[in-house]
C-alpha cells in the first residue's frame, strides 16, 4: 500500500484496539484466547521475531462501538507504554440506524490526541469501501463521508493511515468468513502483510494469490444468500432489535503483555 522506507529500529511494545476487525473475528485458532488469531497477532508475530524485547497486548472486543473502545481500551493501552498502536473502531457504529458522524469523530479527535501524546507510532484504519457487497453496499455513501472525516482528524495529529478503503483484491468472497462481515484467514493473513508494509517493517507473510473465482449461477447465487440471511443476518437483526451484542461477555485476548516469545510458542 506504500512506499514506505524500511523500518530498522523496529517496535518493540505494541497494543492494539478496537472491536472484531482487531480481536480477529473469521481468523479461527482453537490454541489461542478466544478461539482467534487475526491480523494483529500475525503483525505482532512478525515484530517478535524480529525483536527479542517485544511484549504485545491486544484489548479489542467484537462489537464494541467507538465509545465503548475508548472508555475500556484507551486508558489501558496508554498505561502500557506503547511504541506502536493500531486503532481500529466506528464500523459498529456506522452500522447503526442513524449516526452523527461528526459526533463521532469529534470523540476519535479526543483519542487520537491522547495516543499520540504518548509518542508511539499511532495507526488507523478507514473503513472498507462495500460498494460491491449486496446489503452492505447501501452503507457505501455513509462509510465514505466517515472515511474522509477520519482521513482529515488523521492529519491533523500525524497518524499513520491504514486505507482501508483504497486497497483493492477484497472484492471477492474468499477473503472474507462466512458471514461475509468479518475476515477469513486468508484477509487477515493478507491484512497483516499490508499493516507491515505501511510501517516499513520487513516479514515472511506471502499473502496467497488468488485465482479467478468460479462464476455462480443465479440459482447458487440465491441459494448462498438465502443461507446468510438466515444464518447471519437474521439473527443480527435479532440481536440489534433486543439489544444484544456478540461481545457481551466477551473479555480482551490479550488483556496484558505477552512477551514475544510466549506469542511464538503458541
Amino acid at each position: 500500500m506504500t512506499d514506505r522506507e524500511v523500518n530498522t529500529v523496529g517496535f518493540t511494545r505494541f497494543v492494539a484496539l478496537g472491536d472484531s476487525f482487531t480481536e480477529g473475528v473469521g481468523d479461527t485458532d482453537p490454541t489461542r484466547p478466544n478461539g482467534l488469531r487475526g491480523w494483529a497477532d500475525r503483525v505482532a508475530e512478525q515484530l517478535a521475531a524480529r525483536n527479542e524485547d517485544f511484549s504485545y497486548a491486544n484489548l479489542a472486543i467484537r462489537g464494541r462501538l467507538l465509545d465503548a473502545v475508548i472508555d475500556e481500551q484507551l486508558d489501558k493501552a496508554i498505561a502500557m507504554n506503547p511504541d506502536l498502536v493500531t486503532l481500529y473502531a466506528g464500523g459498529n457504529d456506522i452500522m447503526r440506524p442513524s449516526i452523527d458522524l461528526d459526533a463521532l469523530l469529534a470523540r476519535y479527535d479526543e483519542a487520537l490526541g491522547k495516543l499520540v501524546a504518548t509518542g508511539a507510532t499511532v495507526v488507523v484504519f478507514t473503513a472498507y469501501d462495500t460498494g460491491w457487497a449486496p446489503v452492505f453496499r447501501k452503507l457505501r455513501g455513509r462509510i465514505a463521508i466517515y472515511n474522509e472525516l477520519l482521513r482529515e482528524v488523521a492529519e491533523r495529529h500525524g497518524v499513520v493511515v491504514f486505507d482501508y478503503w483504497r486497497l483493492k483484491g477484497y472484492d471477492d468472497y474468499r477473503m472474507w468468513d462466512t458471514d461475509r462481515l468479518h475476515m477469513s484467514p486468508l484477509g487477515h493473513t493478507r491484512m497483516a502483510a499490508e499493516v507491515l508494509d505501511l510501517l516499513g517493517v520487513e516479514h515472511d507473510i506471502t499473502p496467497v494469490e488468488l485465482e479467478a473465482a468460479a462464476e455462480l449461477t443465479r440459482r447458487e447465487q440465491r441459494r448462498q444468500n438465502a443461507e446468510w440471511a438466515r444464518t447471519f443476518l437474521g439473527p443480527w437483526i435479532m440481536r440489534r432489535v433486543r439489544g444484544i451484542s456478540s461481545g457481551d461477555g466477551v473479555t480482551p485476548r490479550w488483556p496484558e503483555l505477552v512477551s514475544g516469545a510466549d506469542l511464538l510458542a503458541r
